[in-house]
């Protein structure tokens, strides 16, 4: 395993200092669950959007990023989505981590305090210089995209 980097987390507010931080619940794990800091259950109808609030903001160190992720369990069994999945906090970023959810289900969900609602997964980015050219080198897949090659 690489060398853990070190993050610099806040809790914006006292009154949730009971909601437990994000963590990796296994070893294996790339993504750590991150809970959400509501005061009351909120409800999302199918087809709605909510923004939650976590209580948190980060200090991530030059060169990497955190991407917000959707939870398997909460799409397979309620039909909860992450919107702009993978979402990007970046670097520079301060504010407050929020997580933009989707009811694609077709009951109301309901989320509590403290309930798991995303994964942070913590990656490396690399900066480019896009250099414009009047030619591409070829490629056996060339111009095909969107599902050129079928199904099978």
């Amino acid at each position: 395993m690489d060398k853990k980097i070190e993050i610099k987390i806040k809790r914006l507010e006292k009154n949730f200092d009971d909601i437990p931080l994000p963590t990796y619940a296994t070893e294996g794990s790339s993504g750590m669950d991150i809970r959400a800091a509501v005061k009351d259950d909120i409800i999302i109808p199918p087809g709605k959007v909510a923004l939650l609030p976590t209580n948190l903001s980060v200090e991530i160190p030059a060169g990497y990023e955190i991407q917000v992720r959707p939870r398997s369990g909460l799409a397979a069994r309620h039909g909860i989505g992450i919107l702009n999945s993978p979402g990007t906090i970046d670097s520079d970023y301060r504010g407050e981590i929020k997580i933009i959810v989707i009811n694609f289900g077709e009951e109301d969900f309901k989320i509590s305090r403290g309930d798991r609602i995303a994964q942070l997964v913590v990656s490396k980015i690399y900066k480019a210089d896009f250099i414009e050219s009047k030619e591409l080198n070829g490629s056996e897949r060339g111009e095909g995209g969107f599902g050129h090659t079928g199904k099978s």
